[in-house]
This record gives structure tokens, sequence and C-alpha cells, in this order.
């Protein structure tokens, strides 16, 4: 037997895709207006600034951003040609690459942030309370945690 949702759930559930397409995409439509970053750029950017050395393998680099190891392949090579990252062999995997943020990479992503940064703010964080706020931030980890313990156990 399959197990359905009440209306209660369905009625939050949708809400939640509801409100999470629209936000990405306002925060998308905001950073490319104040940038030439895309969400993803972006991203890949903040894990590779904040990573000892500014260098991550590809593959721990897929896994925080829960992209497939052919698309985390294709769209750092897309941000290489724009001088954002070079891909380097990885000294540690011989078979593996890694990726390394330049000094352009870390100049767009310093001329980006405060931008990215009020979009939040005004989009997702300004209408809230620190009681609403907290609430969120339990439910997003609580989830968060959920799916990377589901993922890492396929």
């Amino acid at each position: 037997m399959v197990e359905s949702l009440d209306n209660t759930q369905m009625a939050c559930w949708r809400a939640f895709i509801e409100s999470s397409q629209r936000l990405i995409t306002q925060l998308e439509e905001d950073l490319r207006a104040d940038s030439e970053l895309s969400l993803p750029d972006y991203h890949v950017l903040v894990l590779l600034s904040e990573a000892p050395r500014q260098r991550l393998r590809m593959g721990e680099l897929a896994s925080r951003l829960v992209f497939s190891p052919s698309r985390l392949t294709y769209h750092v090579s897309t941000m290489e040609r724009r001088g954002l990252v070079v891909r380097e062999s990885c000294p540690e995997d011989r078979r593996g690459s890694q990726a390394v943020l330049t000094a352009t990479g870390l100049l767009a992503l310093r001329e980006a942030a405060p931008h990215h940064l009020a979009s939040v703010r005004r989009h997702l964080m300004d209408d809230l309370d620190e009681a609403e706020m907290a609430c969120l931030t339990r439910v997003f980890t609580r989830l968060g945690d959920r799916l990377t313990a589901a993922r890492t156990s396929d």
C-alpha cells in the first residue's frame, strides 16, 4: 500500500516547493544582475574560498554541491574557461583532479558576496522575526542532515 500525505502535509509540501522555486529564481536573477555569476558558480567559489589552500578534490566538491560528477566536470570546465578556477591533478590521488580558486575567481566572489547577502536578506530574512528564523534554521538543518545521511547510506 502506498502511503499518502494528508491535506495539511500536502499544503506544507506545496508551499515549500513553490516558495523554494520562487526564492531560488529571485536569488539567481539578483546575482546575475549584480555579477556574471550563477548560483552554482557562487557556491563553488564560496566552497573553494573556505577550503584549505583554496582547493578541493572534485569528488568532495561534487558531494558538497550535490552535483553528479559529470555535471560538476562540465560546470568547472565552464568556470575554468572564464578564469574563475583551474583544474589540477590531485597529489593525493593520482587519478583524480582538484579545483583551485584563482585570483580572478576570488575577486569575482568578493564583488558578488555583498550583493548576494543583501538579496538573501531582502527575500528571505527581512520579514521574519527571531522565532521564525530559529524555526527555519532548525527545519533546514534537520532536513539537510537527513538528506546527507540518506545520500551517504546509498
